[in-house]
This record gives structure tokens, sequence and C-alpha cells, in this order.
């Protein structure tokens, strides 16, 4: 369903809803005045449907060009008197953390929400880092929804106890409850307002001086003290009972999903403590169960971040209840949870045996599409390399699509750390060893973190052959705009930074365009680029096979003429297009249904014997 039905409907109407557009609806239900972010898998939902939806409320929307400047553009409309909200991906919050602990400091002027989504399992990131974390670091509010109705109706509070406090609320889901699908009860869109914040007026308090910080840092402590005995906020958080029993379970998100299921899978009597405010843990509540149960076990995902604030407030009261967790391995650090993981931690915890837990299946192998520009570019790229003798290139690589070129045929990749770390630890490679490096970086990533990379790469002397990935959009995270190209936004017309005027004002002389569907133009420009030194520049243009995918299904198709085909399978091994397969009797065809039009495969370069044609 496209989210702008969601719109149509009446207040009290039901509606099928993910996590995330369930989050974009209660901004709009509560008066939502400016939203930012860089898009980021599990969060991006959010970001699209306000970028279509936002107008409906009179919100303004923006992709910032990393998630820093989304923090720090949605913090400034925040003391300017609008409700503000930012969106990222758990990696992004590093990015924006130095803004985002120093905010919570000096606290901000109408509400504003600070939404991060966690990745459990590593489904589309790098790591499985716990942004739960950084809610603690910061001495920051924080909530978990669980599911999609609580995604809408949890912002509420987050506004509410961002302009109770005058504090940034962290709101935290995880990719199980982003993508979550379920019915969500709408309320009424509510139109953005502008309060009189009068910044001059908070000057000394949005100014983080050590003078001034050191008197917040005071005062935010005091906030966090009040906020953990609030009642105010007790709805976020509730007790479940299942039968007649003094053991229970403390959960939050994701996870309580998968302990309530446990619990009516085995058939046991527990209690289950859920709660919604997770920073400060709640504590008349928590108080009140840790009083009622003799034995409790803490169910949640990475972490043990639940289970350490536990036991310490157990300690305190002087409850004498025994906590479970993942301290004393009653429950996993690792990985998604599911209820046959959860199930096991009752057993134990019940005496009960316990079951072979299933390690989580490997994720299939991802490709690129057919018809995508990197694949092109990789096979064009390796065969230069190898042409010129330079196979053993250390080769960096950054986040994004053309990440999949570490996998075989193309293995192209040595390292990938973060956004834009490609020229910057290419760069050190280089510096260090003396030998030409080379680094891929996308277009979107290039703005996000590689232009002052690239800056440093050329002030330091660098020998680094850079290639720049363009293929016109942020593709990985759903085709989202990139500042190169000219835009509409919010109504206003604005041309796009043309990408090689970037390139050039961070010092870069020797800058080469070429085409990702000319490969012998491609191959001709690596092997020249290659004799050069210092830094230099290729932009590898080509438009991402999912923009226009309507218009490209009109393409000229191809298919294999088995009369002259050898079975060579360089197109099949080294190309490894998923439209070209292979028939149970080892000859070869192409699947018209996935053949994207390209015409790539039918290059002398890929094809030899000239086998592949066009249909007639």
């Amino acid at each position: 369903m496209i989210f702008t039905e969601t719109l149509k409907p009446e207040n009290g109407n039901k509606v099928l809803m993910l996590g995330n557009e369930a989050i974009a609806r209660g901004l709009l239900e509560n008066g939502n005045g400016f939203s930012t972010t860089y898009p980021g898998t599990p969060s991006s939902e959010i970001g699209n449907v306000m970028a279509r939806d936002g107008k409906k409320n009179g919100s303004y929307f923006q992709y910032s060009i990393n998630e820093k400047v989304a923090y720090e553009t949605a913090y400034g409309a925040s003391v300017s008197g609008l409700r503000s909200s930012v969106f990222m991906k758990h990696v992004g919050l590093n990015v924006a953390s130095d803004p985002f602990v120093s905010s919570v400091y000096t606290g901000v002027g109408a509400g504003m929400m600070v939404m991060v989504a966690d990745d459990p399992s590593m489904f589309s990131s790098q790591n499985e880092q716990d942004t739960r974390r950084y809610a603690d670091l910061a001495h920051a509010p924080m909530i978990e929804p669980s599911d999609p109705q609580e995604c809408k109706d949890f912002v509420r509070y987050a506004f509410e106890i961002s302009e109770k406090y005058s504090i940034p609320v962290m709101y935290r889901t995880s990719t199980r409850v982003s993508h979550m699908r379920a019915p969500v009860e709408l309320g009424e869109i509510k139109a953005a307002e502008k309060k009189d914040m009068g910044l001059k007026s908070i000057r000394s308090r949005a100014t983080s001086i050590p003078s001034n910080a050191r008197i917040l840092k005071n005062e935010l402590l005091h906030k966090m003290a009040l906020l953990g005995d609030d009642n105010f906020f007790s709805s976020l958080n509730r007790i479940e009972r299942y039968g007649n029993s003094r053991i229970g379970i403390i959960t939050s998100g994701s996870s309580y999903n998968q302990a309530v299921d446990a619990i009516f899978s085995l058939g046991v009597e527990m209690n289950v403590l859920k709660l919604g405010l997770t920073n400060p843990i709640p504590q008349e509540i928590t108080a009140q169960f840790l009083s009622e149960n003799d034995t409790v076990l803490i169910v949640e995902e990475l972490d043990p971040y639940l289970e350490t604030k536990t036991r310490t407030y157990r300690d305190i009261l002087g409850t004498g209840a025994v906590v479970h967790g993942k301290l004393d391995e009653f429950m996993p650090w690792s990985y998604e949870l599911n209820p046959e993981i959860v199930g096991n931690g009752i057993r134990k915890m019940l005496g009960m045996e316990i079951k072979n837990n299933s390690l989580p299946k490997p994720a299939s192998r991802p490709d690129f599409c057919p018809g995508c520009p990197h694949r092109s570019s990789f096979y064009a790229i390796k065969r230069a390399l190898k042409l010129a003798g330079k196979s053993d290139t250390a080769i960096t690589s950054d986040i994004g699509c053309y990440s999949l070129g570490y996998y075989e045929p193309y293995s192209m990749g040595d390292s990938m750390l973060d956004m834009g770390a490609s020229i910057s630890i290419g760069s050190g490679i280089s510096l260090a060893t003396g030998e030409r490096t080379v680094a891929f970086i996308g277009d979107s990533t290039f703005y996000h973190s590689g232009i002052t990379a690239l800056a440093n790469a050329v002030r330091s002397g660098a020998n680094l052959l850079v290639f720049i990935l363009d293929n016109s959009t942020t593709a990985m995270t759903g085709q989202e705009p990139t500042p190169e190209k000219d835009a509409v936004v919010n109504g206003s017309e604005f041309t796009g930074i043309p990408l090689e005027d970037m390139i050039r004002a961070c010092g870069v002389k020797d800058l080469i365009n070429a085409s990702s569907y000319n490969q012998k133009e491609l191959m001709k420009t690596t092997t020249s680029a290659l004799k050069s030194t210092g830094v230099t520049v290729v932009v590898a243009r080509g438009e991402c096979a999912l923009i226009n995918k309507n218009e490209k299904a009109l393409r000229e198709k191809y298919h294999i003429i088995t009369e002259k085909c050898s079975l060579c399978r360089n197109c099949i091994d080294d190309f490894h297009c998923p439209a070209i397969q292979e028939n149970p009797d080892g000859t070869i065809y192409i699947d018209s249904s996935e053949c994207d039009g390209c015409g790539m495969c039918a290059e002398i370069y890929v094809c030899p014997f000239k086998a592949i044609e066009v249909v007639n």
C-alpha cells in the first residue's frame, strides 16, 4: 500500500502499516513541524513517507547530507519553536553523536524526537551496535515501542517528555519493529505550529561553553531523576500476568513479542514487565515487579543493558529477587531473539530440559540487480587491473550497493569500515606502503563523508586512484535523492551541486569521467589512471537499474544463440548477471523476465564469441 492512501481514512479507522509508516503517521498526528534524515535501513521508510506526505500537516522535510547535519538542522528547528524529528540507523548515530550528547545538556525548545533503528543480526549493517548505550552515555530519555500501534502512539510521549523536561528524546526501534506490519488505529492529523521560543533568551543554555555546560550537567541529572519517578508517563509501562506465579520477565521493544510468544508456546505461568520507557528505568513499577517475583529473567537483544540496570536497582532496593540474563548465560548476547531462544532461557530458569537452539541461518548472498552499472564497472576495472599486472593492488570499499563487489567473481574490496572510509583508509595504505591504492565510493557516500577524506588525501600527498561510482541515487536504502541532482524540496526547486565541482574544490587536478556501460572506455581509463601518481578520481556513471524501471522494461531483451555459444562460461562465472542462467544440461540461457536489456553481456569483453544478441 502506498502511504498516501493511509492519510485518507478518518480518525478511528484502522489501516495496515509498517512500524516505520506508523511512526510517520504519529509525527503527523502530533504536530511535528520539521523532519530531517540521512537514509539508512532499517529507518529509511520514515523519511520516504515524510518526503511524500509531510506537507499534509505543514511539516518541512529534508534529506540531509549526513546524520550529523540532519541532527543539527532539526535541533535548530526545535530551538526556533517547531516540533522536530530526525531519523537514522544505529551506525548513523555514531555520525550524529557529537551534537546528540551536547544537545542533551543544552536542552531543546519545542519537542525533539531522535529516532534510531538498531539492526540485530546485521541484516543490512556492518555491526550490531546497541544504541541504548548512547542513551545511557548521554543521559537521554529513551522510548521503545514494540509494534506498529505503539510506534504511532508513543510519538506523543516522546514529544511530551521532550517539552516537559526540555530534552531531546531517543526513540529506539529495531529491524523487526520498524518492518513489522500490523493494523494501526489512526488519530487526527494535527497541523504543525510554531511556538515563540525566543532563541536569544536561551542563549546561555544553547551555547555549550564550559561555564554553561558545568551548570547544565547537574540540571540534566536532576531531570533524569525526576523522570524516573514521573508517573505521568506510566502508561508507557505495564505488568501483564499470565497465571498465578512469582516468576517474571522484564523486557522491552521487539523482545517483548518474542517473550510473550515463548510463554504461550511453553504453557507456563509467568508475569511480564513490559517497559516502554527504558531510560531512565521507571522506579515505582520496577520496584513493584521485583518485590512480587522471586526470580526474574531479563529478555533483551544485544547488550545486557536492562539487565545491568535491573541488577543494580535490585541491589539498591534489597528485594532479594534472583535476576538472570546474559551475564549468567541464560540468554545469548548476539543476533535477533526468537521464541525458541527465549524459551530456552525460560526452560533453564525453571530447570526444564534445554532444546538445541537453531543457529541463525546464513543470509543468502546478495547480488547486483540485472542491469546494475556497478557490475559492469567492477568487471571492466578488474579486467584492467589484471591486464596491467596490478591484480594484487590494495582495494578499499565503502558503504553502499557497490560493497557487493566484495563477493566473487569480482572480489573487489579488501576493507570496508564505515561511510567515507574507503578514501581515508586507501590514503593511509598508500602513504604507509608507497604503493598506488584503489578506493571505491558511491556518489551519495561521497557527499556524506567522502569530501573531507578526499581533501585530506590530496593535502597529504596520497598515491590514490578513487572510483566514484555514480548511479544517480541513494540506491541501497530506497532511491532517495542525492545532493548532485536537481530537486523539488517542500515545493521549492533547487539546483544540484555538481560532483565534478566538489572534487576539484578538494584540490584534485586529475579528474576523468567515464561511462559504467562503456567497458572499453572504462578499461582504457583505468589502465591510464593506474600509471598516474598522486590522487586521481574517475567518475564512473550509470543510472541505477531500479530508476525508471517501467521504462527500462520496454528495452530490447537479449538471448543466447546456442550454435554460437562455446560454453566458455565467462558470462555466467565472471560477469555473473542473475538473468544469465544454466540449464540442467549445461547450456546457458538468458531469463527474459530478469533481463534488464542493458546489453553489457553482449559486449565482446564479456562474450568474445558474439553469441548474445537482441531478441528479434
